[in-house]
């Protein structure tokens, strides 16, 4: 081969490369390989729940691609390049849209770089670089896009807006837009002024995150009873998908190991599953996966006893198990039902067959809805039950070193216990938010006051526990 061809096929192929990295999309979700979209399930369901709801969120954990999932989707309504298999919405034209993250960083470097490509190589993102128009820069931003036009199968183009958390809530009012993605969780403000901005077209609102901030306000809006096991969810024109590292093909053990061994424990859950996590405020920063255990038949010797709080809006009591051989305490069975009478949770507590239990002693004194004294009432209704320890700090430093060190493990069958735990936590001030934490207290009375009692399944139900308890100062004391 002479120098002049050598140099053309260099050109060719140079051109070559060009070109298919300018048309990075049709390397994503393919028919088959190693990286086929039938892998990626939860993407998909994703990207369908778009025919029916205007609202949408990805929650999934870190290296999942719920990045590359809002790219990707956006890539596709603003060129209208919709693959054959796309099931989701469509639109017929061309569209006017934002994407955003949380920081002018981050927006430059993760959300622009998806979708247009490296600063010094725009063209070469999810958006095919033959479609893109000039881009727009902001002044002084070291190479942050502004705007961009991008050509639409319709023949018109759309308009792409990049947009940061920190410009504040002011910088998202303005003119209608057809959709709008926000990669990182926002906050209530910036998020109600971009559902705004999507009334008049009844556009879309694509959120993709992980978890991080706990129950959130956003994150109440797609789970408003919490994590209950669900993991592709509807309310009306919302829906919510979330994804885990066992969802996608490209994690490796080794990678997954390395990741696990540098997260801190109370976030395990929010990198590695997508299930929201608590943070610093978490009173039991535990993750979820270290104390859960499948359901077993408990032996027959081990020791056990229940514990109740009771109420008029709820009423919860959670069964609990000691190994006598390594003292660690099984949560197994939970009771939660609210606007019953006594009777009805009397009836439904005996049946569990545990002949003794602690109560929350506020009890004592307290009226469900006759204001009747409920300790003396469920004693008159067959229930053999003591005043708990109610000791608010030194309980839950009883739950914590427990959990903290192993010993104290809950059935996954326990979906309402479960999901107290996941919204278990203080405020700003550092105090204990009292809402839905039922079963929270009825962990700490049994913790407290309940293996005193405990015993065997085994025995004779009619022993007599008196012996245990001293009456002195006006209530029961251990």
């Amino acid at each position: 081969m002479n120098r002049e061809a050598t140099i053309n096929a260099i050109i060719a192929a140079q051109m070559i490369g060009s070109r298919i990295r300018q048309n990075q999309i049709v390397n994503f979700f393919p028919d088959d390989g190693d990286y086929s979209r039938d892998k990626y399930a939860q993407h998909i369901e994703f990207f369908s729940l778009g025919v029916d709801c205007r609202i949408r969120c990805f929650m999934a954990a870190n290296r999942t691609g719920k990045t590359i999932g809002g790219g990707y989707e956006t890539a596709l309504h603003l060129t209208g390049l919709y693959p054959d298999w796309w099931k989701g919405h469509r639109f017929d034209s061309s569209v006017e849209w934002w994407a955003a993250g949380d920081t002018n960083e981050t927006v430059r470097d993760i959300v622009q770089r998806k979708l247009l490509g490296k600063r010094e190589a725009i063209g070469e993102g999810l958006i095919p670089g033959r479609l893109l128009g000039s881009p727009v820069y902001r002044q002084n931003s070291n190479g942050a896009v502004d705007t961009v036009k991008v050509q639409h199968v319709s023949g018109r183009w759309s308009v792409l807006g990049f947009k940061s958390y920190e410009q504040g809530r002011k910088s998202f009012q303005g003119t209608e837009k057809h959709g709008i993605w926000l990669d990182e969780e926002s906050n209530a403000g910036i998020r109600e002024e971009c559902l705004t901005r999507l009334m008049t077209t009844k556009g879309l609102l694509i959120e993709t995150f992980t978890p991080l901030q706990g129950i959130s306000e956003i994150v109440k809006q797609y789970l408003p009873e919490g994590f209950t096991g669900e993991r592709v969810i509807r309310h009306g024109s919302m829906g919510l998908v979330m994804a885990g590292w066992d969802d996608v093909p490209h994690l490796d053990d080794e990678t997954k190991a390395i990741l696990e061994s540098q997260y801190l424990p109370h976030t395990k859950d929010a990198r590695m599953r997508g299930i929201p996590s608590l943070g610093s405020g978490a009173i039991y920063p535990v993750a979820e996966s270290e104390i859960v255990v499948d359901d077993f038949e408990v032996p027959g010797h081990w020791l056990r006893c229940y514990a109740m709080d009771v109420g008029w809006k709820r009423t919860a009591a959670i069964w609990g198990a000691w190994n006598p051989d390594t003292d660690c305490l099984y949560l197994y069975s939970e009771y939660y039902r609210g606007q019953a009478e006594p009777s009805i949770h009397a009836d439904a507590i005996r049946a569990r067959k545990v002949p003794v239990g602690v109560i929350d002693p506020a009890s004592r004194g307290r009226g469900q809805n006759d204001g009747s004294i409920l300790l003396q009432q469920y004693r008159d209704l067959g229930l053999t039950l003591y005043p708990a320890d109610n000791g608010i700090e030194s309980g839950l430093l009883a739950v914590w070193q427990r959990l903290s060190t192993g010993r104290l493990k809950v059935f996954r069958s326990l979906q309402n216990w479960l999901q107290e735990y996941r919204m278990y936590r203080r405020d700003e001030q550092g105090r204990i938010v009292k809402e839905n934490d039922h079963l929270m207290d009825a962990t700490k009375y049994l913790v407290l006051s309940g293996k005193q009692l405990a015993r065997p399944f085994v025995q004779q139900q009619d022993q007599d526990y008196d012996y245990l308890y001293r009456q002195a100062d006006g209530g029961w004391m251990v």
